[in-house]
């Protein structure tokens, strides 16, 4: 198994992802190999929680344009990771 750093790179902050703390749901990005298992593991190694469910979304790059050149921004995928009912909340997000 990877490291678990390497698989979750950064917590996904936004006015949707801050809704859904409320319904014990928090949004990671993640490598793009990694699969839900791993992301189950590699966040309950991170943070001491336990999860109930893993549900990923692979996202597309968009257009951006400099000038006249045009090209993408990288593709991404997004999980969005269920904590158990009674599991404290990840303090990351405090």
């Amino acid at each position: 198994m990877k490291d678990p750093h390497d698989i979750i790179l950064k917590p996904l902050i936004t006015e949707k992802s801050t809704a859904l703390m409320e319904e014990n749901k928090y949004s990671f990005v993640v490598d793009k190999s990694a699969n839900k298992i791993d992301i189950k593991r590699a966040v309950e190694e991170i943070f001491d929680v336990q999860v109930r469910a893993v549900n990923t979304i692979s996202m597309k790059g968009k257009q951006r344009r400099v000038g006249m050149h045009r090209g993408y921004r990288p593709d991404w995928k997004k999980a969005i990771v269920t904590l158990q009912a009674g599991s404290k909340p990840i303090e990351l997000f405090e």
